[in-house]
């Protein structure tokens, strides 16, 4: 039986940005197969997908699906022929609810009227079906970015799709969700159905996939059954190196409070409170972490730390200033960063140049502006030494930075908000969808920070991530500090009891 896809001599490369993406590339996948597709960030593996899906036209190669030569020139060609793609980057319209963004373009009508009703009946029954549970009437603009990745993917199973690329499906669940999507992956695959699974998480491949391929600048460099591979053989192909999978750090030496939230009120998404009554104190030369399931109030927290929500009551001091009410732009001036979660939407502007990017949260220092004009050459010098600092490949000052990898792209955030010293740092989910080799540097630019003496607020749903890099870890449960365990502490047991709603006192009278 012929391969269900099958991809031949594949090349790509992209003039703009000088990038070889792609080069002479062959990869294969069995029907009825979960096959990993793995590479660090930018090593070709989304470029090789988006050709298959009729993204983007290979330069050179061939596409054969069921053994037959294929001609994808559109999405709605591959569509049309069997395939689905559910995207690192959400493709949904915000304004639109649940159930009209999962079927947009097939919608049920009678007589020549959309029947929203029905559609809602319909949306119900597919997340029952597949275990992904949403509300088909919610605004998509009102969603947490993990409710949102389950209508993406929704929205694929949604079409019947006989293969399924699922491009960082786990970016953005937490673990409980991870889990069930591999059960939803597995089901998928009992029933005959194809699923690439494009990924840089190295226990998600041992967990789910029956075969992988590994990817390294655009090259493939190995393929396996996944039985006969570890994660540190993985990791090796992957980066050409060893990987350190725990985190160096010396043990911290807290200074004088820089951050303390007091009884802090914040509304969420219809003005139903999303944060009650929390307060804590992050301190110099410390590492924070705020653990808790997706959509339990971290996203507001941070936003009314930050600047981005305002606060209902309770207030929020930097270095002993009230900062409650501060904008953005002041907050930054008292010396706090922002590694938000969500690079691509908040983070940056990837229509624009390296160098506007870099310089947005600085360009009203006399450094880099004039009586209102900005001094090119100073941005230029700054953007070069992130680039070089942050080891940010395939940038370029000057140059437009739509074409870089999920982790280049985090490089340039984090050069940006680390690169002035800053006293106090929040970064929110700060590796998600990074490879191994980007967390390895990203944990090691946080630990550095911290031992210069920052304060840092760390905000994730990667329990292993908190337990890593935390002096001390805070659970938040429906908007409240469930529980504070100091970081030697944190053992995952007693984190999701926390995370769940429980309480320490409980597990020790169980036990």
């Amino acid at each position: 039986m012929p391969p269900a896809v099958e991809m031949i001599n594949i090349s790509k490369y992209f003039p703009s940005s000088g990038v070889e993406a792609n080069r002479h590339v062959n990869f294969s996948a069995e029907k009825a197969e979960v096959h990993a597709l793995v590479g660090e960030n930018g090593a070709g593996k989304t470029t090789l997908m988006n050709i298959l899906y009729g993204l983007v036209q290979p330069d050179e190669g061939e596409r054969r699906l069921n053994g037959q030569a294929a001609v994808i020139n559109h999405p709605n060609d591959a569509i049309r022929l069997g395939l689905g793609m559910v995207h690192q980057h959400f493709k949904l319209v915000p304004s639109f609810t649940v159930a009209q963004n999962i079927l947009l373009g097939m919608e049920p009508e009678r007589l020549g009227l959309l029947q929203p009703g029905l559609e809602n009946e319909m949306i119900h029954k597919l997340a029952e079906d597949f275990g992904l549970q949403v509300n088909p009437t919610d605004r998509v603009r009102d969603l947490p970015v993990g409710v949102q990745q389950r209508v993406e993917i929704l929205k694929t199973l949604q079409r019947e799709a006989q293969i399924l690329l699922l491009d960082e499906p786990t970016a953005v669940l937490t673990p409980q969700e991870v889990h069930e999507l591999f059960g939803i992956i597995r089901g998928l695959a009992a029933r005959g159905r194809t699923v690439v699974l494009i990924t840089h998480k190295l226990p998600e491949v041992i967990a789910v996939a029956d075969r992988v391929t590994v990817m390294r600048r655009g090259q493939v460099v190995g393929v396996a059954p996944v039985a006969q591979m570890s994660i540190p053989e993985l990791a090796r192909m992957m980066i050409g190196r060893e990987v350190l999978f725990t985190v160096e750090k010396k043990p911290a030496s807290p200074g004088p409070v820089v951050l303390e939230v007091k009884d802090l009120i914040v509304a969420g998404a219809g003005g139903a409170p999303a944060v009650m009554g929390v307060s804590l104190q992050v301190r110099a030369g410390e590492i924070l972490g705020i653990a808790g399931v997706n959509g339990n109030g971290q996203t507001e927290l941070v936003e009314a730390i930050t600047g981005l929500r305002p606060v209902e009551g309770g207030s929020v001091q930097l270095l002993g200033r009230e900062i409650t009410a501060l904008p953005v732009d002041q907050r930054r001036a008292q010396g706090m960063a922002h590694v938000p979660e969500d690079r691509l939407g908040v983070g940056l502007n990837t229509a624009t140049t390296l160098d506007e990017n870099v310089v947005v949260s600085r360009y009203r220092l006399p450094e880099f502006s004039r009586w209102g004009i900005l001094l090119l050459a100073a941005i230029r010098r700054l953007a070069g030494r992130i680039v070089e600092l942050f080891s940010v490949a395939s940038a370029r000052p000057g140059e437009g930075i739509a074409t870089l990898s999920g982790g280049n792209l985090q490089k340039v955030v984090l050069g940006r908000e680390l690169g002035g010293d800053p006293k106090f740092i929040v970064a929110n989910q700060p590796t998600r969808g990074l490879d191994v080799g980007s967390i390895e540097f990203v944990h090691k630019t946080l630990i550095e920070a911290r031992d210069r003496g920052a304060a840092i607020l760390l905000v994730s749903v990667e329990l292993d991530e908190i337990q890593s890099l935390s002096d001390h870890v805070a659970v938040m449960y429906r908007g409240q500090i469930a529980g504070e365990l100091s970081g030697t502490e944190a053992t995952e047991e007693d984190l999701g009891v926390l995370m769940a709603g429980g309480h320490l006192e409980q597990k020790q009278e169980a036990l």
